[in-house]
Order: C-alpha cells, then structure tokens, then sequence
C-alpha cells in the first residue's frame, strides 16, 4: 500500500493540523503537544499522537520511510502499532537533548523507552522495520540502504488485533513538518537474526 491510498484508506489515531499529499511524498503538520506515552517517570498519559493507522496481521511487517530532517527537544516520527489506549509500540528516531535517537517506546499499561544516539542520520532517509510474529514485533531501522540495525524485541500477544502505520508528535512545539517517503506491507521476518 502506497502512501496515497494509505492516506484515503487509513484512520488517523489523533488528526494532525494537516497531511497532504505532495510528489509522491506524505507531509504531515504536527500539532504542538502531541504524544504518545503513559505515566512512567513523568507522571501523565498523552494518547494523541498522529498515526495513520491500518490493521496489521498477526504475520506481517511494516516499513515506514521518512526524511530526518527535524531538530527540536521531543520531535519524532517512526512507525506506531496500536492495541487500543494503554497497549502499543512507536519506533523511530526523536530527537532528545539535541541529539537525534533511534529507539522504541512499548507500552502495556505504563511505558518504557529506550534509545541509541544516531546523529550520523541527520538529514538523512529513515526506513523502521516492525515484524510481528507469534508472540513478539522486531523492531529494525536503517538509513539509507544500510544494513538494518536490531533496535528492539518487544512482547506482543499473538491474538492482539493491531492497526499500524507512520506517526509523528511535536510534543514541545508547533511547526513540525515531517515528510513521509514510503510506507510498504511485507512477510514477517523469517528469523530474529
């Protein structure tokens, strides 16, 4: 599924201020204070981030590609999976104490977050990788065409019914722009390695 038709076929878990299509590319305004978290060290929840969601199988994959080319504290954009309001993964690259940080948040009631600083992708292209297979979503991410880096293992119920897709938040600012360049459906990875 192109962006296009993800666009006209998919459902916004929060609408963002705008999306449109522009030369094949998906440019989505973020609205200022947009997030995605649960109660963990902060102490609130935030459930509005914008994720252009569409239902992912319990064997299936997700990459979504986008341009790194924003700077604020908290800008992030990535691929989202969603259960429902307390049960979902974003994975991508935000920006946290002025350094670009590729990494995942899981949630199953409170969220954990975990990230490696990549400031050699700056203003670069950002493809993340989720596989869903039996109990479990791998979470890869590369720039560019190299080789994919394992960013996470994280648990998730084989049963679940999911929707994924590309996300974006601007929790600290107004103005994010950020642009989507490829959204694609795949096989589940063969193997963890």
């Amino acid at each position: 599924m192109d962006l296009a038709t993800l666009l006209e076929a998919g459902t916004w878990a929060a609408a963002p201020v705008s999306a449109r299509m522009a030369g094949g590319r998906l440019e989505v305004e973020a609205r200022e204070g947009s997030d995605a978290w649960r109660t963990t060290s902060y102490g609130f929840i935030h459930d509005d981030a914008h994720a252009l969601l569409a239902p992912l199988g319990s064997s299936e994959a997700i990459e979504v590609t986008f341009l790194l080319d924003y700077a604020e504290q908290f800008d992030q954009a990535g691929v989202m999976i969603r259960i429902d309001e307390s049960t979902w993964i974003k994975a991508g690259v935000e920006v946290s104490d002025g350094v670009a940080q590729v990494g995942a948040v899981v949630t199953h009631g409170v969220s954990d977050w975990s990230v490696a600083p990549v400031p050699e992708w700056v203003g670069r292209e950002v493809t993340v990788r989720a596989s869903r297979a039996g109990d479990a979503v791998t979470i890869r991410a590369r720039v560019d065409d190299e080789p994919w880096r394992l960013v996470r293992v994280a648990p998730l119920a084989p049963e679940a019914v999911a929707a994924a897709g590309p996300f974006c938040c601007a929790p600290t600012r107004s103005g994010l722009v950020v642009t989507f360049t490829g959204h694609r459906r795949t096989e589940a990875d063969a193997s963890l390695h």
